[in-house]
């Protein structure tokens, strides 16, 4: 787990892809955190060394068995109820799978604010009914769906949806689909975001 204190009133739980804590996910924390925030990033992996890229089925794979969408939402639930009581605001930002984890907590009591990069499942979801101010982030084509049509598909009270250049991955600099230009305005919509909320 990543732990970083700021002596802010507000936290940021930031839910990493199914990689592991990376090094994309320990910069998010580190970065999130010079903005004057809180942040932790939970070990939903429960394993010391992250996946490698280049093991993306493997680690899709081990996500998908060991974890899970539900069980993973269940474990930031837990993590926001441990932690409500000592801060003013509590947000989460989720990346990929950690995206759809965050989507599915959108429902959840004690929340001031999600913000979700490519969460593709999310479309697995479309039942969720965000009750803290919910943004989501898309690629402007995703492997498995079809962006325009998903995004045309969700007409949802408190959630506004963006679209951007690049791929899923665009704001990884570690990752082949990197999208600077993308990643910077989204990086400056989700610290404008989190202010406001």
């Amino acid at each position: 787990m990543i732990n970083i204190h700021t002596n802010s009133d507000q936290l940021i739980i930031v839910v990493h892809e199914i990689y592991g804590i990376n090094q994309h996910m320990k910069n998010v924390c580190v970065t999130l955190s010079e903005r004057g925030f809180d942040v932790i990033c939970p070990n939903l992996l429960e394993q010391e060394n992250p996946f490698d890229y280049s093991l993306e089925e493997d680690a899709y794979q081990h996500f998908m068995e060991q974890i899970g969408f539900i069980n993973g939402a269940n474990k930031i639930k837990n993590v926001v109820q441990e932690v409500k009581d000592r801060y003013q605001k509590v947000y989460i930002v989720g990346f990929s799978v950690g995206a759809t984890i965050a989507w599915l907590c959108s429902e959840e009591k004690g929340i001031s604010g999600v913000v979700c990069y490519y969460g593709s499942r999310i479309r697995n979801y479309i039942e969720i009914e965000p009750i803290c101010p919910t943004m989501l982030f898309f690629p402007e084509s995703e492997k498995s769906f079809n962006v325009d049509e998903f995004i045309a598909s969700i007409d949802k009270k408190n959630t506004k949806i963006h679209k951007f250049c690049g791929k899923h991955g665009f704001s990884d600099p570690y990752n082949s689909n990197y999208h600077a230009t993308s990643a910077q305005e989204t990086f400056n919509m989700t610290v404008d975001f989190l202010l406001k909320n």
